[in-house]
């Protein structure tokens, strides 16, 4: 299967961002020098990320990541996001667990010396199981790690999942909810409503994410739950790994108070999405890793908590998976680099396995 080309996912100069943030820095540590700026190739398309070395004395060369709010003229792809909101978040959870989280330094909520807020973080080192091309793919090194480190791997991050949601109280994490009435999953299914009707704003709406939308409200929960803090996008390509042990949890744009299983359909379905892709390449993938069954049995085992209604928690982090596709696929529309076909649906590119799971046939082929 060969790559798309990577939809843009800035539109800012990089040189021009080095030259801020340098004198940005000054103003903090008389003298620093940010050296070694780079921008990953990874770089993501909810916000973006810069790289750098702090050049000073006191302290010594400092490894550190800047998360910088996108650039709203580069067609965001999610309406807004609160980085004071992670700033706050990180350090909730460094204060609160034992995650691995990295070392917030600064949050700078003036937009005025890199055109946008962000904040700074210490640099975590390691290694990340990639998404383009997918872990699932030949040729990369998780794929390439025996069925030991990859149980290893497993097991060390289903387990960040358990330590988060049972050691954060949950007083301290009350500004992650979600505005609205109902319960915190009532509040999450009417935000992802919300972020829909923004996406197709003026454009092809998709009968496939209604549908969807339809079906949930058929296999709605009796019991929620009380909700906890969910890291939100939580999935080991939002992992570094020091060899197969989670040394640094990344993106935190997406936290919420939510039930435990909104968070562990999100990991079930993610890897699903990647390992669904590389089967219609003609791979085997990692049929089993990351198992439906086994996380569950996994979460369960850690926290005493049996993960309940999960054919609907596996539909709903699909059903907000495609809501993102959609946007990004409008995004490159809007750049030119694709353009609407008769059906928007096709747009979504995990619209088949979404229409299994709204008819009630995914699981049954997969298992």
């Amino acid at each position: 299967m060969t790559a798309a080309p990577r939809p843009r996912t800035t539109t800012r100069d990089p040189q021009d961002l080095a030259r801020r943030l340098t004198a940005w820095l000054d103003a903090r540590l008389p003298g620093a020098r940010a050296v070694g700026v780079t921008v990953p190739a990874s770089n993501g398309m909810s916000g973006e990320t810069l790289l750098f070395d702090i050049d000073h004395p006191h302290p010594p060369l400092r490894a550190c990541a800047l998360r910088l709010a996108a650039d709203p003229s580069a067609y965001t792809v999610f309406p807004s996001r609160d980085l004071t909101r992670q700033y706050r978040t990180m350090r909730l959870v460094a204060d609160r667990t034992d995650l691995p989280v990295p070392r917030v330094l600064w949050s700078e909520e003036d937009p005025g010396p890199l055109g946008a807020p962000f904040f700074v973080m210490e640099r975590a080192e390691g290694r990340v199981p990639p998404d383009v091309m997918p872990y699932t793919y030949q040729g990369n090194w998780l794929h390439a790690a025996t069925d030991a480190e990859r149980e290893r791997l497993e097991a060390a991050s289903v387990g960040l999942l358990a330590r988060l949601h049972d050691q954060v109280p949950l007083a301290d994490a009350r500004f992650l909810a979600l505005p609205g009435d109902g319960d915190a999953l009532r509040r999450h299914v009417e935000s992802q409503q919300a972020y829909y009707a923004w996406v197709v704003d003026g454009l092809a709406r998709s009968p496939l994410i209604e549908a969807a939308f339809g079906r949930l409200a058929e296999l709605w929960p009796a019991e929620p739950g009380t909700p906890v803090l969910n890291w939100g996008d939580a999935r080991i390509g939002n992992v570094v790994y020091d060899g197969f042990d989670p040394v640094a949890v990344l993106d935190w744009e997406m936290a919420a108070l939510a039930p435990r299983e909104v968070e562990l359909g999100w990991t079930v379905y993610l890897h699903r999405f990647f390992q669904d892709l590389t089967a219609a390449s003609g791979q085997p993938g990692l049929p089993g890793f990351l198992r439906r069954d086994r996380i569950e049995a996994r979460y369960a085992t850690l926290t005493g908590h049996t993960p309940r209604d999960m054919d609907f928690y596996t539909l709903y982090a699909a059903l907000r998976h495609a809501i993102v596709m959609l946007r990004i696929a409008y995004r490159q529309v809007h750049f030119g680099e694709a353009t609407v076909p008769a059906d928007p649906d096709t747009l979504i590119l995990h619209h088949g396995s979404l229409r299994a799971m709204v008819q009630g046939s995914y699981w049954d082929a997969v298992r």
